[in-house]
């Protein structure tokens, strides 16, 4: 809602099961809401037929993760573009079905990846592209954020709707360092619990030791001891890119860019979603050289 306001847009509608959204108020309190996704739907094809000042232009997917290619078609046969939270679908195959309705529709769905606009991510790749060494970068991925018992109750912790631990707070990460490093060649699962997943990647410049975690316990003792409730930590040949402190919400710049026609679309989040895919249907590599330096076994 705030990118949408920042942006000198206007949120017409809302779909929502839950009627606890009075935080629309703070931001569009002409806004009308719905509680049934049928009666949304009937609204936006009503405003598209009459032509109206009420016809959706774009439709801002933020719905739970196994709904997404589902609300994004919906988005295309009211003829709007779609503007889709991470990640745009969990299993990749679903990509061509949408490029499919993208061409059908003469619409396009752009994903919200906003770890590729923050200003560090983008020299470091600047630099990794001007690189003639041919020496694979050593990475070491942390990402920590503490969550509650809600979590595990609530359908991200159900691994057929969010994806598991590494699609729901890992995607991101992972389309990090593929648009950073390239490729992936191999792939090795060290942990996967309900509660913390830890693995390695080879990839094209570089290899990946991850940890992701929601457990507190996780937590650096500096953290804790600045009541922190996340650590997000890249390490590149010792060098640590560290960005807790001054990790922003850029979902702003995000929809500024998409609004442009800059955004990224399906191609963009297919390499993220596939390793992703590829994880979670891992093995578990019980002895192994490459454990994440974090990683308590």
């Amino acid at each position: 809602m705030k990118a949408i306001h920042d942006t000198g847009n206007r949120l017409v509608a809302v779909v929502d099961p839950n009627d606890s959204v009075g935080v629309i108020d703070s931001y569009f309190p002409e806004c009308l809401f719905f509680t049934e996704i049928e009666r949304f739907d009937r609204f936006m094809e009503k405003q598209r037929r009459l032509g109206s000042k009420d016809r959706v232009d774009y439709l801002a997917v933020c719905s739970p993760n196994y709904l997404h290619d589902a609300h994004c078609r919906l988005g295309l046969r009211v003829h709007a573009n779609v503007i889709c939270e991470k990640p745009l679908v969990i299993s990749p195959w679903n990509i061509d079905a949408l490029l499919e309705l993208e061409q059908e529709y003469g619409k396009r769905i752009y994903s919200v990846l906003q770890l590729r606009l923050l200003p560090a991510m983008i020299e470091l790749r600047e630099k990794v592209a001007r690189a003639r060494t041919g020496k694979k970068a050593e990475v070491v991925l942390s990402y920590i954020t503490r969550r509650g018992p809600w979590y595990q109750v609530s359908w991200k912790g159900d691994a057929t709707k969010s994806g598991g631990l590494s699609m729901n707070i890992g995607v991101h990460f992972f389309d990090l360092l593929l648009w950073i490093f390239g490729s992936c060649e191999k792939s090795e699962l060290h942990v996967n619990q309900p509660s913390k997943m830890a693995g390695w990647l080879e990839l094209e410049k570089a290899t990946v030791r991850w940890f992701l975690s929601i457990d507190k316990d996780d937590l650096p003792k500096s953290c804790v001891a600045n009541n922190k409730p996340a650590f997000r930590s890249l390490t590149i040949d010792g060098q640590q890119m560290e960005f807790s402190s001054n990790f922003t919400d850029l979902h702003t710049e995000v929809y500024r860019q998409i609004l442009s026609g800059q955004g990224y679309g399906l191609e963009d989040v297919r390499p993220s979603i596939a390793v992703v895919n590829q994880i979670r249907r891992s093995d578990i590599v019980s002895k192994s050289s490459k454990l994440h330096p974090m990683l308590k076994l």
